[in-house]
């Protein structure tokens, strides 16, 4: 009985989802048989069957331009429509009249599409996640339990094959993760004890248990869920534009038409049903509503586009902006680099066993919480090196650390703390060239001397380059921001492949860089990570923030690209291109559409028949072509 419940209930969505479909082929039905009347002499029966039709087929834009009337206090295309129906009707067109409610309510059936196919993207995403989770308390069985029910802290078992119900971390046992609701990814990622998992997010293999960290109301996948509704919601400057133009536009031609239906009795020597006709074929072909839909279905498409994708839009009006960039700068640490130093040099002086100094080093540096003390460790242990453990140090703030091990004193740090003068003519003097590659340089001393040096570079990322050539290969300055010494900074750049680099960058500095470049260029991106960078994210025409879905970077920028990959900025700016020339095609078209139709009524070539299907014809064709931005590639 609840299978069959269940079943009913989705059969009444689907009519509901189609209804508008629904009513125009009834309609077209109702216009078939009535024509079929008409031609057989039955002229009263026919009529009221085109009534019927024009009921059935015209209620839902009527009902929606009156109440759009109402609530907004302007005229809009649905009335025009339904006064064009209606005049055709009182000349005794009744099928013309009839078809162009037909047409109408099918190209109003088809912007419904759009719209839904849009919404059904995220609608999709919303099914995404679970409704029921399997509890783990204590040393009981797991139990199931609504998703609602659960409280931060709790321990959830994720089964091979299920999806991840809310945000946290995993507690226990380690698995491949398919990220591609939340990232767009397709490749899964590997996850371990102490790794961030996302509510939405497929379980693939092993079973895992995590610790919720946030309320189900507040996972990302609710974020990223919100964000683009509001982006949705959010018209851009082109459509509010039209929308605009549309109140205004609506008022012109009702104005024509009335002055239509005297002026060419009397300048023209037209007779009045002549007169009154061409008034109602005016009023047909000059209606905007080709005009009207060029742009909204290719914007809610794109951006749907985009949230498969992993690139979030924040509304149409960024989606625009990303067309017309000329330059993006981008921050060093964490966007064009790893993030994170690695040991790249490791040299050790002559005489002295290359593992054994690794290990004394490293077990001073895992005393140690700085993040080139980790990366040294780190090092250590991916060569299989054995840590040294019985290590005392102490830290001698700006300038290293003084370790012990087996009562040997050893001095950790920079050239001035070990001996400047010894530290850079160690090894044929290779700190100036280490450091011109933008390297940090470590040195280790022994009572006899220099030990050995590490050389430690933050990575310039490999997909960074490949997007910093694809960003040129559109036009795109790239220009690269960072807080790093010059030497540093200059490396990076060569590397990576930038237009230019500006180093030793503060957060203002950054502002006032951001300044210039749009002087320069007038349309300039930032990319950063959310939070150091806001004040030149907010400077920028586009800011644009890389976080890996954090929390800081959904709520700084314009853009959010879901993956620390830049070259989604290329993808998003080609799909931002493809919108404005679609946009751009819809528009010359609808408008040539409407000044040829217009033209031609005025020299009495097109009749009420070609007009509708003239301009309704256009019409279709424009929101098929918005929908092309649903296509995965651009």
């Amino acid at each position: 009985m609840e299978y069959s419940n269940r079943e009913n209930i989705n059969l009444i969505e689907k009519i509901k989802e189609h209804a508008e479909l629904l009513a125009a082929l009834i309609a077209g039905l109702f216009i078939l048989l009535a024509w079929r009347l008409d031609t057989s002499g039955q002229t009263t029966a026919s009529v009221i069957l085109y009534i019927v039709a024009f009921c059935v087929g015209g209620f839902a834009k009527a009902k929606e331009g009156i109440e759009e009337t109402i609530e907004d206090k302007k005229l809009n295309v649905e009335l025009l429509m339904i006064l064009a129906a209606i005049g055709s009707a009182a000349i005794g067109y009744w099928t013309e009249g009839a078809i162009l409610i037909f047409i109408f309510a099918v190209s109003g059936a088809l912007e419904t599409y759009a719209m839904n196919k849009s919404n059904r993207e995220i609608s999709a995403l919303m099914n995404l996640q679970p409704e029921e989770a399997w509890l783990v308390r204590g040393g009981f069985e797991p139990m199931k339990v609504s998703v609602s029910t659960l409280q931060i802290g709790d321990h959830l078992l994720i089964k091979p094959g299920e999806r991840v119900p809310a945000d946290g971390v995993i507690f226990k046992g380690q698995s491949s993760i398919d990220e591609s609701a939340i990232s767009g990814e397709p490749l899964p990622v590997a996850k371990r004890e102490g790794d961030e998992v996302f509510a939405g997010t497929v379980n693939l293999n092993g079973a895992i248990t995590m610790e919720m960290t946030k309320p189900n109301s507040e996972t990302l996948f609710q974020k990223i869920i919100q964000l683009v509704q509001s982006a949705q919601s959010e018209k851009s400057p082109s459509q509010q534009f039209i929308e605009k133009f549309e109140g205004t536009y609506v008022k012109f031609v009702l104005l024509s038409v009335a002055l239509m239906m005297f002026l060419p009795h009397f300048l023209l020597n037209w007779d009045w049903t002549t007169t009154f006709y061409r008034a109602m074929v005016l009023l047909v072909v000059a209606s905007p509503c080709a005009l009207v839909a060029a742009i909204m279905p290719a914007t809610l498409a794109a951006i749907s586009n985009g949230a498969k994708n992993g690139i979030l839009f924040k509304g149409g009006l960024h989606l625009e902006h990303l067309s017309v960039l000329r330059a993006v700068a981008v921050d060093k640490t964490g966007t064009l680099t790893q993030g994170k130093p690695v040991v790249t040099d490791f040299i050790v002086r002559e005489g002295v066993e290359r593992e054994e100094a690794l290990s004394v080093l490293a077990g001073i540096e895992s005393q140690s919480n700085h993040p080139l003390a980790q990366a040294i460790t780190s090092f250590a242990k991916a060569e299989g090196v054995i840590i040294s453990s019985q290590v005392a140090i102490k830290d001698i703030p700006g300038w290293g650390i003084k370790g012990y091990v087996n009562d040997m004193e050893y001095l950790v740090g920079k050239p001035d703390f070990v001996g400047a003068e010894e530290a850079n003519s160690f090894a044929n003097g290779a700190t100036a060239k280490l450091a011109t590659e933008g390297k940090t340089v470590i040195f280790i001393r022994d009572k006899d001397g220099i030990v050995a040096l590490t050389a430690l570079k933050d990575t310039v990322r490999d997909e960074a380059k490949k997007a910093v050539a694809l960003l040129k290969e559109l036009g795109i300055n790239v220009i690269m921001l960072t807080g790093d010494n010059e030497k540093t900074a200059k490396a990076i750049a060569k590397e990576s492949g930038v237009t230019e680099y500006v180093a030793e960058c503060l957060p203002e500095t950054k502002v006032t860089e951001m300044k210039r470049l749009l002087s320069q260029h007038q349309f300039v991106g930032m990319v950063g990570d959310g939070i150091n960078d806001a004040p030149a994210l907010a400077t920028a025409t586009t800011g644009i923030a890389m976080g890996e879905g954090t929390d800081v970077a959904l709520e700084t920028a314009d853009v959010v690209l879901m993956k620390n990959d830049l070259s989604k900025i290329a993808y998003a700016v080609r799909l931002s291109r493809k919108m404005q020339r679609i946009v751009k095609q819809n528009i010359f078209f609808s408008i040539g559409i409407i000044v040829l139709l217009i033209a031609s009524n005025f020299l009495q070539v097109v009749d009420l028949p070609l007009g509708v299907i003239g301009h309704e014809g256009s019409t279709i064709l424009v929101i098929l072509n918005g929908l092309r931005m649903l296509n995965k590639n651009v």
